[in-house]
């Protein structure tokens, strides 16, 4: 099968799409199937990865005639047997749903939590313009769209897309762990956010939360780690830490790699008090490298409590600190225990062997070449 997925580009950051796109397009290699993934921008030599160069037009949108052009090509000659887009709001997300209008090949859209309410509130005000002119009617003859949790399939519902819904989650790599769960070396105890410093994250709501838990619970410490993007947020946070005599709270650069699994490993508990997640790939690699966590409602992550893995509070800063307060009161060798629990559910559940498998029974469906999958859902 030749398979040819779209997204904008890439980060520096392995997280979020840039991570779990990637990454599924390797896995669907693995299993022998033609998979290129087409983008804007330094693909870093990845084999599978075709890049293109910006045309003209505004950064934002992602201008790339040389793109299309090459989607035309390859859609025109018959030469793939499924299209398959990763979020939306730039022109490399509305191409796909262009070439392949009209055309018998099957056309696949993951938002990639582009459609929460939360999304369409926020950003720029281009969108209202952007979605009923330009994006919305590129992806309305989409075969199928793919939701990662069944919140994100709600979002695709309530948006008035009546296609079917492959839901799928993201897969993650375990990191390599030690033979045994040993106890943190360090005396004090650490709270962890690990992600991309923005509004969507409820940062502020943390703060807010460790205000009243700071002085309660004087062995643990709260780090806050990630980029800055433009640094006005940052500022914004530096500012609340100030204006609320915050204690023991660090703001630290990004962290990548072994780098970064380090920082998961060295923390008791990962917390992401997020407004709004389609998944939430920070939260996968937390409980993979055996510390539990504390999600709100934001992000699709009730399976932490069905899973003696971690928490879920609603969203904003009193259910954030309660459910706070009763983690950071628990003794180490519990919050271990927890950590083990996560560690499993990920082994068991999120293997990017399965992750792809999933996909490639989804396509096969749509080519008419098997039964529909369970989680196909058609309603």
């Amino acid at each position: 099968m030749r398979l040819i997925h779209t997204m904008p580009d890439i980060g520096a950051e392995a997280a979020g799409p840039s991570y779990s796109v990637v990454r599924l397009c390797k896995a669907l290699n693995t299993l022998k199937q033609e998979t290129t993934l087409a983008l804007i921008g330094n693909a870093d030599n990845t084999p599978f990865i075709e890049s293109f160069s910006r045309g003209f037009g505004p950064q934002r949108l992602g201008c790339s005639p040389s793109m299309r052009r090459w989607l035309n090509q390859e859609i025109t000659s018959c030469s793939v047997d499924i299209v398959h887009n990763h979020s939306l709001w730039m022109m490399p997300n509305v191409y796909p749903g262009w070439e392949t209008k009209g055309t018998p090949i099957p056309y696949v859209v993951s938002p990639r939590g582009t459609l929460s309410q939360w999304a369409m509130r926020s950003g720029s005000s281009i969108k209202k313009i952007f979605w009923p002119l330009i994006q919305k009617p590129s992806i309305k003859h989409a075969a199928c769209f793919h939701a990662t949790a069944y919140s994100e399939y709600e979002d695709i519902r309530r948006m008035g897309f009546s296609q079917p819904v492959t839901l799928i989650p993201n897969g993650i790599d375990l990191p390599g762990f030690p033979e045994s769960f040993k106890a943190r070396a360090d005396s004090e105890r650490t709270l962890l956010f690990l992600g991309r410093l923005h509004p969507v994250k409820g940062i502020d709501h943390l703060l807010g939360a460790w205000r009243d838990l700071q002085n309660v619970f004087p062995e643990w410490r709260l780090r806050i780690v990630g980029p800055e993007g433009d640094g006005e947020y940052l500022r914004h946070l530096k500012s609340i830490s100030a204006q609320f005599g915050l204690k023991r709270v660090a703001f630290d650069a990004p962290l990548y790699g072994d780098s970064k699994f380090e920082a998961y490993r060295a923390a008791e508990l990962y917390v992401l008090p997020t407004h709004s997640e389609n998944f939430g790939m920070t939260v996968a690699e937390s409980l993979a490298s055996g510390t539990p966590a504390v999600v709100s409602q934001g992000a699709p992550w009730q399976g932490l409590e069905l899973k003696d893995a971690g928490w879920w509070p609603e969203i904003g800063e009193k259910s954030l600190a309660a459910a706070l307060r009763n983690a950071m009161a628990l003794p180490p060798d519990r919050l271990r225990s927890m950590g083990q629990n996560g560690r499993a559910w990920m082994e068991e559940e999120f293997a990017w062997s399965g992750v792809a498998k999933n996909m490639l029974d989804t396509y096969q469906w749509l080519l008419c070449r098997g039964d529909k999958p369970d989680h196909v859902i058609i309603d």
